[in-house]
Protein backbone atom coordinates (compact mmCIF):
# COMPACT_ATOMS: atom_id res chain seq x y z
CA UNK A 1 0.00 0.00 0.00
CA UNK A 2 1.01 3.47 -0.92
CA UNK A 3 2.09 5.61 2.14
CA UNK A 4 2.30 8.35 0.58
CA UNK A 5 -0.10 11.51 2.66
CA UNK A 6 -1.70 12.11 -0.34
CA UNK A 7 -3.86 8.87 -1.65
CA UNK A 8 -3.70 7.09 -5.01
CA UNK A 9 -6.67 6.01 -6.52
CA UNK A 10 -7.71 3.95 -9.59
CA UNK A 11 -11.28 4.82 -10.98
CA UNK A 12 -12.55 2.21 -13.44
CA UNK A 13 -15.29 3.72 -14.81
CA UNK A 14 -16.33 3.73 -18.71
CA UNK A 15 -19.09 6.28 -18.74
CA UNK A 16 -16.57 9.57 -19.78
CA UNK A 17 -18.70 11.83 -18.16
CA UNK A 18 -19.38 10.46 -15.16
CA UNK A 19 -15.62 9.36 -15.08
CA UNK A 20 -14.20 12.94 -15.25
CA UNK A 21 -17.09 14.38 -12.87
CA UNK A 22 -15.88 11.81 -9.86
CA UNK A 23 -12.08 12.23 -10.90
CA UNK A 24 -12.46 16.10 -10.24
CA UNK A 25 -14.61 15.87 -7.52
CA UNK A 26 -11.76 13.51 -5.66
CA UNK A 27 -8.87 15.50 -6.89
CA UNK A 28 -10.83 18.63 -5.06
CA UNK A 29 -11.06 16.37 -1.91
CA UNK A 30 -6.90 16.12 -2.54
CA UNK A 31 -6.80 12.52 -3.81
CA UNK A 32 -4.72 11.69 -6.90
CA UNK A 33 -7.28 9.53 -9.17
CA UNK A 34 -6.17 7.30 -12.57
CA UNK A 35 -9.10 7.34 -14.25
CA UNK A 36 -9.47 4.03 -16.79
CA UNK A 37 -12.21 3.00 -18.58
CA UNK A 38 -11.33 -0.28 -20.34
CA UNK A 39 -11.33 -3.28 -17.89
CA UNK A 40 -8.60 -5.36 -19.12
CA UNK A 41 -6.86 -1.70 -18.86
CA UNK A 42 -7.28 -1.68 -15.29
CA UNK A 43 -5.17 -4.59 -14.34
CA UNK A 44 -1.92 -3.22 -16.52
CA UNK A 45 -2.75 -0.08 -14.76
CA UNK A 46 -3.21 -1.13 -11.14
CA UNK A 47 0.27 -3.62 -11.62
CA UNK A 48 1.75 -0.01 -12.82
CA UNK A 49 2.37 1.64 -9.00
CA UNK A 50 1.02 1.28 -5.63
CA UNK A 51 -2.50 2.16 -5.23
CA UNK A 52 -4.32 2.64 -1.99
CA UNK A 53 -7.68 2.01 -3.08
CA UNK A 54 -9.62 0.52 -6.63
CA UNK A 55 -13.28 2.16 -7.31
CA UNK A 56 -14.59 -0.44 -9.57
CA UNK A 57 -17.69 0.12 -12.07
CA UNK A 58 -19.14 -3.33 -12.36
CA UNK A 59 -20.58 -3.13 -15.91
CA UNK A 60 -17.11 -1.98 -18.54
CA UNK A 61 -16.12 -3.17 -21.50
CA UNK A 62 -14.17 -6.33 -21.83
CA UNK A 63 -13.89 -7.33 -18.48
CA UNK A 64 -16.49 -6.24 -15.60
CA UNK A 65 -15.80 -4.95 -12.41
CA UNK A 66 -16.09 -8.61 -10.41
CA UNK A 67 -13.87 -10.17 -12.40
CA UNK A 68 -11.19 -7.31 -12.16
CA UNK A 69 -11.41 -7.62 -8.62
CA UNK A 70 -11.29 -11.64 -8.61
CA UNK A 71 -7.57 -10.68 -10.73
CA UNK A 72 -6.19 -8.38 -8.67
CA UNK A 73 -6.69 -10.54 -5.60
CA UNK A 74 -4.95 -13.46 -7.39
CA UNK A 75 -2.22 -11.05 -8.31
CA UNK A 76 -1.43 -10.05 -5.22
CA UNK A 77 -2.27 -6.92 -5.44
CA UNK A 78 -3.92 -5.65 -2.33
CA UNK A 79 -5.94 -2.68 -1.67
CA UNK A 80 -9.49 -1.87 -0.21
CA UNK A 81 -12.28 -1.86 -3.00
CA UNK A 82 -15.51 -0.33 -3.82
CA UNK A 83 -17.87 -1.10 -6.21
CA UNK A 84 -20.22 1.39 -8.12
CA UNK A 85 -23.09 0.06 -10.04
CA UNK A 86 -26.47 1.25 -12.14
CA UNK A 87 -27.59 -2.37 -11.15
CA UNK A 88 -29.38 -2.58 -7.46
CA UNK A 89 -29.64 -6.39 -7.41
CA UNK A 90 -29.45 -8.11 -4.35
CA UNK A 91 -27.19 -10.74 -6.33
CA UNK A 92 -24.75 -8.73 -7.10
CA UNK A 93 -24.47 -6.85 -3.94
CA UNK A 94 -23.67 -11.00 -2.53
CA UNK A 95 -21.25 -11.57 -5.38
CA UNK A 96 -19.79 -7.75 -4.73
CA UNK A 97 -19.12 -8.39 -0.50
CA UNK A 98 -18.18 -11.93 -1.46
CA UNK A 99 -15.24 -11.06 -3.63
CA UNK A 100 -14.01 -9.19 -0.65
CA UNK A 101 -15.86 -5.56 -1.42
CA UNK A 102 -15.76 -3.04 1.48
CA UNK A 103 -18.78 -1.26 0.25
CA UNK A 104 -21.19 -1.21 -2.77
CA UNK A 105 -22.28 1.99 -4.07
CA UNK A 106 -25.51 1.93 -6.65
CA UNK A 107 -25.79 4.73 -8.64
CA UNK A 108 -26.83 7.93 -8.75
CA UNK A 109 -24.93 8.23 -5.41
CA UNK A 110 -24.19 11.55 -3.72
CA UNK A 111 -20.30 11.77 -4.27
CA UNK A 112 -19.62 13.33 -0.41
CA UNK A 113 -21.21 9.72 0.56
CA UNK A 114 -18.66 7.88 -1.86
CA UNK A 115 -15.94 10.62 -0.21
CA UNK A 116 -16.84 9.64 3.91
CA UNK A 117 -16.77 5.89 2.95
CA UNK A 118 -13.38 6.42 1.55
CA UNK A 119 -12.09 7.66 4.43
CA UNK A 120 -13.20 5.36 6.39
CA UNK A 121 -11.42 2.52 4.89
CA UNK A 122 -8.27 4.49 4.38
CA UNK A 123 -8.70 5.51 7.86
CA UNK A 124 -9.07 2.55 10.11
CA UNK A 125 -6.34 -0.17 9.48
CA UNK A 126 -8.31 -3.09 10.81
CA UNK A 127 -10.02 -2.49 7.52
CA UNK A 128 -7.06 -2.26 5.25
CA UNK A 129 -5.39 -5.46 6.72
CA UNK A 130 -8.55 -7.58 6.08
CA UNK A 131 -8.82 -7.03 2.70
CA UNK A 132 -5.65 -8.98 2.49
CA UNK A 133 -6.90 -11.95 3.77
CA UNK A 134 -10.40 -11.98 2.60
CA UNK A 135 -11.54 -15.13 0.49
CA UNK A 136 -9.43 -17.92 0.95
CA UNK A 137 -10.64 -21.36 -0.95
CA UNK A 138 -10.13 -24.74 0.34
CA UNK A 139 -11.57 -27.69 -1.27
CA UNK A 140 -14.74 -27.40 -1.57
CA UNK A 141 -14.33 -24.95 0.86
CA UNK A 142 -13.99 -20.90 1.25
CA UNK A 143 -12.95 -19.33 4.06
CA UNK A 144 -14.32 -15.31 4.05
CA UNK A 145 -12.01 -13.89 7.09
CA UNK A 146 -13.71 -10.35 7.19
CA UNK A 147 -16.65 -11.96 8.09
CA UNK A 148 -15.25 -15.03 9.57
CA UNK A 149 -17.19 -17.83 8.07
CA UNK A 150 -16.59 -21.06 6.41
CA UNK A 151 -18.87 -21.84 3.01
CA UNK A 152 -19.34 -25.08 1.96
CA UNK A 153 -21.94 -25.82 -0.60
CA UNK A 154 -25.02 -23.57 0.67
CA UNK A 155 -23.81 -23.75 4.77
CA UNK A 156 -22.26 -21.21 6.32
CA UNK A 157 -19.99 -22.40 9.26
CA UNK A 158 -19.58 -19.00 11.32
CA UNK A 159 -16.34 -18.81 12.91
CA UNK A 160 -14.48 -17.62 16.19
CA UNK A 161 -12.26 -14.71 15.55
CA UNK A 162 -9.22 -17.69 16.21
CA UNK A 163 -11.06 -20.27 14.17
CA UNK A 164 -10.43 -17.63 11.55
CA UNK A 165 -7.12 -16.67 11.89
CA UNK A 166 -5.70 -20.35 12.73
CA UNK A 167 -7.74 -21.80 9.22
CA UNK A 168 -6.13 -18.71 7.35
CA UNK A 169 -2.93 -19.67 8.57
CA UNK A 170 -3.05 -22.95 7.51
CA UNK A 171 -4.03 -22.29 4.36
CA UNK A 172 -1.45 -19.95 3.65
CA UNK A 173 1.00 -22.58 4.77
CA UNK A 174 -1.16 -25.22 2.62
CA UNK A 175 1.22 -28.34 2.32
CA UNK A 176 4.02 -26.45 4.51
CA UNK A 177 4.70 -26.59 8.01
CA UNK A 178 3.17 -24.19 10.16
CA UNK A 179 5.04 -23.71 13.21
CA UNK A 180 2.78 -23.78 16.73
CA UNK A 181 5.17 -20.91 17.65
CA UNK A 182 4.20 -18.82 14.99
CA UNK A 183 0.35 -19.22 15.07
CA UNK A 184 0.93 -19.01 18.98
CA UNK A 185 2.41 -15.84 18.33
CA UNK A 186 0.54 -14.42 15.38
CA UNK A 187 -3.29 -15.30 17.25
CA UNK A 188 -2.73 -15.71 20.81
CA UNK A 189 0.09 -13.37 21.37
CA UNK A 190 1.95 -15.83 23.84
CA UNK A 191 3.32 -18.91 23.79
CA UNK A 192 2.27 -21.01 27.39
CA UNK A 193 1.11 -24.01 28.32
CA UNK A 194 -2.65 -22.80 28.47
CA UNK A 195 -2.29 -20.73 25.25
CA UNK A 196 -1.02 -24.23 23.50
CA UNK A 197 -4.01 -26.34 24.93
CA UNK A 198 -6.16 -23.58 23.93
CA UNK A 199 -4.80 -24.18 20.06
CA UNK A 200 -4.62 -27.89 20.17
CA UNK A 201 -9.09 -27.15 20.57
CA UNK A 202 -8.88 -24.77 18.23
CA UNK A 203 -7.52 -27.60 15.66
CA UNK A 204 -9.51 -29.64 16.78
CA UNK A 205 -13.07 -27.58 15.76
CA UNK A 206 -11.70 -26.47 12.56
CA UNK A 207 -11.35 -30.74 11.56
CA UNK A 208 -14.73 -30.84 12.43
CA UNK A 209 -16.13 -28.27 10.28
CA UNK A 210 -13.89 -29.52 7.52
CA UNK A 211 -15.79 -33.20 7.90
CA UNK A 212 -18.89 -31.31 6.89
CA UNK A 213 -17.32 -32.35 3.07
CA UNK A 214 -18.39 -36.04 2.77
CA UNK A 215 -15.21 -36.18 0.69
CA UNK A 216 -13.38 -35.97 3.28
CA UNK A 217 -10.42 -34.94 1.18
CA UNK A 218 -8.69 -32.46 3.80
CA UNK A 219 -6.52 -33.36 6.40
CA UNK A 220 -4.70 -31.17 9.39
CA UNK A 221 -1.78 -33.21 10.15
CA UNK A 222 -0.13 -32.75 13.81
CA UNK A 223 3.73 -32.40 12.81
CA UNK A 224 4.97 -33.64 16.22
CA UNK A 225 7.14 -31.17 18.19
CA UNK A 226 6.82 -28.42 15.41
CA UNK A 227 2.89 -27.68 14.55
CA UNK A 228 0.54 -28.73 11.75
CA UNK A 229 0.15 -29.09 8.06
CA UNK A 230 -2.84 -29.01 5.76
CA UNK A 231 -3.07 -31.58 3.16
CA UNK A 232 -5.69 -31.49 0.30
CA UNK A 233 -5.29 -35.66 -0.34
CA UNK A 234 -6.04 -36.59 -3.51
CA UNK A 235 -8.95 -39.23 -4.58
Amino acid sequence: MNTDTQKNLLLVEDDPNFGMVLKSFLEIKKFKVTLCDDGNDAITIAKSKPFDLFILDVMLPNKDGFTIAKELKEQQIIAPFIFLTARAMKEDKMKGYELGALDYLVKPFDPDILYLKIQALLNKDSQLQSIETTIFKLGSFKLNTLKQVLIFNTEEIHLTHKESELLRMLIEHKENILLRSQALSEIWGDDNYFTTKSMDVYITKLRKHLKKDPKNNIEIQNIHGKGFRLLIKQL
